[in-house]
């Protein structure tokens, strides 16, 4: 049986923050659209606009926080980033306490957690590429993709039993206590940070802002992956509404039956991330990258066709498993290719960059779909988007520039 590679201390601590903060999220998923509809009385455009409006203005409000991040130590900013998120989120309580809680309040909320959110993804990629050598990138990498997939098992329905007994406003507060123990573990990691240099004085120039955009377009392998990832996640969430319009809807299918076919394929998602480091050690890291890019592409199709019953709910759990298990592999391979093709001095503005496209292109789709579901009926919306998922992996690197890879996948693929 093979031994688990070792990280060392500071990793193991970056590592229980981020279990923690995932776990967090995961206890209070669909607590705003919840709180919105129960307490506040919204209507579906409100609610449509805490996930679309709220995602995309973040998005937005992030795009001057990369350059900033840049030039700041990161082991800080994931700090503040945290401590942010933990004070936005604990507004919500204390205001449904005291009685004042509105919708503007959930909508602001969700802006901020969502620009905060950004800004702890760029300084976390940046933080690990300096806390481990290049050869252990893809570990990490797996290990955060397996946590997140735990968080998405357990997370729900211990969530859910938590609204049934204290009301969905308790798992709001789980989560900012969550981002506060997050904030305590990375603080833990300890160890002197050197401040990145700024090239020119101190002020933030505007080609700053895109100079995250430019290095990715500029690379020939970075280009596709972005126009890839950007549309294939855009794609997959557009449709995850209408699914739940035509499951809950139209099918007749229980929120328990629903929930239970989301949760239970997200062990594809673990069983993939663990798998994902010894696949690139046996094929590659090109081969398992594209690979996975086009296996993920062929299972959305088939949740256009799931009819009532246990052989409907039994077609999406299975269509999901796949689809998670794919996922599962392609994400931190994607992740650790990132990181080891962008200088650690642009870091923080490429992966804010690719983390506001994703999210700005993911609220403008599921905006279409919402429409064309309206227009055409959920079924065939949710089929329109699988169909031009197919066109994907034609946007995935090949052969532009070679890939990056670990001593051991290299000298295989040599031999």
């Amino acid at each position: 049986m093979r031994k688990a590679r070792r990280l060392g201390r500071p990793f193991g601590w970056l590592w229980a923050a981020y279990g923690t903060s995932a776990l967090g999220t995961w206890l209070a998923f669909g607590a705003f659209p919840l709180i919105a509809v129960q307490v506040l009385r919204a209507g579906p455009a409100e609610v449509a606009a805490l996930s679309s409006v709220g995602a995309a203005v973040g998005a937005a409000v992030a795009v001057p926080l990369g350059p900033w991040v840049e030039f700041r130590r990161k082991r800080q900013v994931l700090i503040g980033a945290d401590l942010v998120r933990c004070a936005a989120l604990m507004t919500v309580p204390a205001a449904y306490a005291l009685g004042a809680l509105t919708f503007v309040q959930l909508l602001l909320v969700s802006v901020v957690v969502a620009a905060a959110d950004i800004t702890f993804r760029a300084a976390s990629g940046a933080y690990l590429k300096t806390l481990l050598p290049a050869e252990d990138l893809l570990v990490a990498n797996a290990r955060f993709e397996s946590t997140s997939w735990t968080a998405t098992i357990i997370g729900p329905p211990l969530g859910g039993a938590a609204i049934g007994l204290l009301g969905p406003v308790a798992t709001v507060a789980a989560d900012a206590v969550s981002y506060l123990l997050s904030a305590l573990g990375i603080r833990a990691t300890g160890g002197q940070e050197p401040r990145s240099e700024r090239r020119e004085a101190t002020h933030m120039r505007a080609r700053d802002l895109l100079d995250g955009w430019r290095y990715i377009l500029a690379d020939a392998t970075l280009r596709p992956l972005f126009f890839n990832t950007a549309l294939f996640n855009g794609l997959v969430m557009a449709a995850q509404p209408l699914l739940a319009v035509l499951m809950l809807g139209r099918l007749g299918f229980a929120p328990w039956q629903y929930g239970l076919a989301f949760a239970a394929p997200s062990i594809g998602g673990l069983l993939g991330s663990r798998l994902a480091p010894p696949l690139v050690t046996r094929f590659g890291q090109r081969r398992i990258l594209v690979a996975a890019g086009a296996l993920r592409a062929l299972w959305p199709l088939g949740l256009a066709f799931p009819g009532p019953g246990t052989g409907g709910l039994l077609l999406v759990m299975g269509v999901e498993l796949g689809l998670i298990f794919c996922c599962g592999v392609f994400n931190p391979v994607c992740a650790t290719y990132r990181l080891e093709r962008t200088p650690t001095d642009r870091v923080a503005r490429t992966l804010t960059a690719w983390a506001v496209t994703t999210r700005a292109s993911t609220a403008l789709l599921t905006a279409l779909w919402g429409v064309l579901g309206a227009l055409l009926g959920p079924r065939t919306a949710i089929a329109l988007a699988g169909v031009l998922l197919l066109a994907t992996p034609l946007l995935l690197p090949r052969g532009a520039a070679p890939f990056r890879l670990s001593a051991s996948a290299s000298s295989r693929e040599s031999g």
